[in-house]
């Protein structure tokens, strides 16, 4: 007999950790994961390639650049605002990419856009317990019932010491029950979770802190001196590599052969459908014959004129900020007063030389119809807008997906981001 949707989120509810796996965090709970087909299913497995490739040619890049063998400027763009102590560290390491790529992906009418990268994603331990929890209940979960488990172990074989700072701390719940998960599942290897005052470590180090924060981290100079003595530390301590301009830098046309001879024409291709179109607010002028490509107009005081239909656009700071992470630094275009707008782009174009901003196309996600059970315990079908979280796990230099997380929000919400009134669940395949 089949479940019906009131008692199979009530079957959720119940398998809900005591001790939460967000702090202070709440959701709407469904009865159902997020159904993607087969195509699609394959489509995301192939992502993980390419956005793997695209890691590695960017991390190429940028040594390159440093060695004069591409231009100077883009080491130079990318180490922008970051303490020269820091910058030389990060050139120490030439070969480490972070283990976990996870694109934020938001669906639209004609398939999918990246609307960024995240090399320190939060969610890991969240969609590991949904995949487990919505297998009990029947779903083909995408990446499998323990994928997110055996992505993890992968990238940390024998167990690690997973730091979460205070800064990053309403993840550290969801980081303990993912340790615990893995000590019970995979013993005698062992994983825990410490935090920014621990000053000892094995020889394998998750890093859930933003390089921005290290001043304000009490581990840090001990975390770096692990580092150098052959501690194998993830997401490696390369700021370069946290940087939303790669996009930017993907865009530009002289860089393009770069892009092509890396990636593969194949692959490149493919990447352009995803990649939307993004600009480095630069405010240095243009010649009189010259335009932003894309936008066509010589200046940005045309831009900050644009009228609001002309403002399909999303700004957005670069990174090694506070404001980088989560929704915040983001400022949707259209949605702004024309005064208001002009001020944040100005904003924006004053940072160039410390903090950069990038300016992206703005696609909107299609609508999708999704059931879940509000507070009251009545039955309810959200209109909504998905963003996708695939989680991508490197190891032994190859790509595997171990899940994807869907937020669905509310149609009239522009940021897709994880928020009270937003339904998570896991991805699962349907025929």
């Amino acid at each position: 007999m089949s479940i019906g949707i009131i008692e199979k989120s009530q079957l959720v509810r119940e398998a809900m950790p005591q001790e939460t796996l967000f702090e202070g965090k709440e959701w709407l709970v469904s009865p159902e994961a997020f159904p993607v087909s087969n195509a699609f299913a394959d489509e995301l497995e192939k992502l993980g390639h390419r956005l793997h490739l695209f890691v590695l040619a960017c991390n190429q890049l940028y040594f390159q650049s440093v060695k004069g063998k591409q231009p100077r400027w883009i080491a130079e763009l990318l180490d922008r605002g970051k303490p020269p102590e820091l910058v030389e560290f990060s050139r120490r390491f030439r070969a480490e990419i972070p283990a976990v790529i996870r694109p934020d992906l938001v669906l639209t009418e004609a398939g999918f856009t990246i609307a960024e990268l995240d090399s320190v994603p939060g969610g890991i331990g969240l969609t590991a317990w949904l995949g487990e929890t919505y297998a009990k209940l029947g779903a083909d979960i995408l990446g499998g019932p323990t994928g997110m488990l055996e992505g993890f172990r992968s990238i940390t074989p024998g167990g690690a010491d997973i730091i979460v700072s205070q800064e990053s701390a309403t993840y550290r719940p969801e980081m303990q029950w993912l340790a615990g998960r893995l000590n019970r599942q995979f013993a005698p290897d062992h994983w825990q979770v410490s935090d920014e005052n621990a000053t000892a470590w094995g020889p394998r180090v998750y890093r859930f802190l933003e390089l921005f924060d290290l001043p304000n981290i009490p581990a840090a100079p001990e975390l770096l001196a692990a580092a150098e003595r052959g501690t194998q530390i993830t997401p490696p301590i390369k700021p370069f590599l946290e940087e939303k301009l790669w996009f930017a830098l993907f865009w530009l046309r002289p860089l393009r052969e770069f892009w092509r001879r890396e990636l593969s024409e194949r692959h490149f291709l493919a990447l352009q459908k995803v990649i939307p179109y993004t600009w480095l607010a630069n405010p240095e002028p243009l010649p009189p014959q010259a335009v932003l490509p894309g936008l066509e107009v010589n200046d940005w005081a045309e831009v900050a004129a644009f009228s609001q239909k002309e403002r399909e656009l999303v700004l957005k700071i670069s990174g090694f900020s506070e404001l980088a992470w989560g929704s915040r630094g983001v400022h949707i275009a259209a949605d702004l007063p024309q005064p208001q707008w002009k001020a944040v782009l100005e904003t924006a174009l004053s940072c160039y030389g410390m903090r950069p901003y990038i300016l992206q196309r703005f696609h909107k996600g299609r609508l999708v119809s999704h059931p879940y059970v509000d507070a009251a315990g009545q039955a309810r079908e959200m209109h909504g807008r998905v963003r996708l979280c695939p989680y991508y796990f490197i190891a032994e230099g190859k790509s595997r997906l171990g899940g994807a997380l869907a937020t669905i929000c509310p149609a009239d919400k522009k940021m897709l981001h994880g928020m009270r009134d937003a339904i998570l669940v896991p991805a699962a395949v349907v025929k």
